[in-house]
């Protein structure tokens, strides 16, 4: 009952987090940015979508696949068709509570194929584990590729940070932010090893535990090399969806590669605040392509095209295949 009720106020709180930043961030446009973003949206070209929705059921497939290859070890070997709508209703789920998607996709394919589902949980981790490498391998592509443009924005943000607003002290403030940093690391090792038998730090360290364990398994899969490419093609396709939405929107059809990894690497952030990024995505594309001067108004409308793409995409590919998964294996359920 008690976890019941945990996971209840835990759904409360980030879809409440979510209509505030979507209240927040529409309640903050000026009359003169509003006219922008409806501008831009009234001229955006919709068609220009459909290859962004492409690309992102392909990526969703080549994840079915990668799942597929983290249960040859087990000896499981279910339908890819079944994988792919277990996947996609995975995703339809995150929609609405986080996190709830990685149960019922486990759930679903046992019921169709018969794959305990318990067991399935190990191949959970192991995907967001390496793709929690995968999104801080982009964090790290996109800093040292756009120095110019991305440094000056986290130098002053640690200026107006410690200096409250006031005259920026050059390259000062990234440097006592970047000392910060690493005294914080020190003392959380510190606080760690001091109260090793804590209860919250045996749970963090289980969770890393489990990180590192996820990591460390894909060492042992036969199809390592298929493993990799999916990874890569996966996180290719969510960075050529985004490539090929900027030219939906006349104002940012110039932009090409270098400004993708960018809204890749923080609109991602955005998906894992709130649940399917509501909110929080559009929010952090404006921010983001504001460094590239892109106005208010339309950084917004791009923010939100791109993630109402992305949002009614899985609305209607996960209805479908809760629709679809039972019809399709009637034979197996009768």
């Amino acid at each position: 009952m008690k976890k019941k009720i945990n996971s209840l106020l835990q759904y409360a709180f980030f879809l409440g987090l979510a209509i505030f930043l979507v209240w927040w961030s529409l309640s903050k446009i000026s009359d003169q940015h509003w006219e922008e973003m409806k501008t831009a949206m009234r001229e955006t070209n919709y068609w220009l979508l459909i290859p962004v929705a492409i690309a992102l059921l392909v990526s969703h497939l080549s994840r079915a696949i990668r799942w597929r290859i983290l249960m040859e070890p087990m000896g499981f070997k279910p339908s890819l068709l079944n994988t792919y709508l277990a996947v996609l209703i995975g995703y339809f789920a995150n929609q609405g509570v986080p996190r709830l998607g990685e149960v019922l996709k486990c759930t679903i394919l046992s019921r169709y194929e018969k794959v305990p589902a318990d067991k399935l949980i190990g191949t959970i981790v192991a995907e967001r584990a390496f793709d929690l490498v995968c999104l801080l391998l982009v964090f790290a592509i996109t800093f040292f590729s756009q120095l110019s443009t991305i440094g000056p924005y986290v130098r002053d943000m640690i200026n107006k940070l410690l200096y409250g607003g006031a005259e920026q002290a050059g390259n000062k403030g990234l440097y006592i932010g970047l000392g910060i940093m690493l005294l914080l690391l020190l003392l959380g090792w510190w606080l760690a090893k001091k109260y090793a038998n804590s209860g919250l730090v045996k749970k963090t360290g289980l969770v890393l535990q489990g990180i590192w364990q996820g990591i460390n398994s894909i060492r042992h899969l036969k199809n390592r090399g298929w493993f990799l490419f999916h990874s890569f093609l996966i996180w290719f396709l969510y960075l050529a969806s985004i490539r090929i939405g900027f030219y939906a929107m006349e104002p940012t059809s110039m932009y090409g590669w270098l400004p993708s990894f960018s809204v890749l690497s923080l609109g991602s952030v955005g998906m894992i605040v709130t649940p399917g990024g509501m909110g929080a995505y559009p929010i952090l594309v404006q921010e983001t392509m504001s460094l590239y001067g892109l106005s208010e108004g339309i950084g917004n409308a791009f923010g939100y095209i791109l993630w109402l793409a992305q949002f009614l995409l899985i609305l209607v590919a996960g209805a479908a295949s809760l629709l679809l998964l039972p019809m399709l294996n009637r034979k197996k359920t009768t």
